[in-house]
């Protein structure tokens, strides 16, 4: 696995910590609903221009991402 694939990886999986976090959802929860909605698909798409944003920027972002892929959580 390359070094940049490390940092992305690492990148996601703090990013669904954060979001955890921040929506009171178990870990597992929180990728789940990230996965189902579109979150997931958006770091990973976005990654050069997200990892750069501060955790509560990226937060934001998923929600947004999330709730027009019809999640709930606002």
């Amino acid at each position: 696995m390359k070094s940049e694939e490390r940092k992305m990886i690492a990148y996601i999986v703090a990013c669904i910590n954060e979001f955890a976090g921040s929506t009171g959802l178990s870990l597992q929860d929180a990728f789940i609903y990230l996965n189902s909605h579109g979150g997931i698909d958006f770091l990973v798409e976005c990654y050069d221009a997200e990892h750069i944003l501060s955790f509560q920027d990226v937060i934001d972002d998923l929600k947004l991402i999330t709730r027009q892929a019809g999640g709930l959580i606002a």
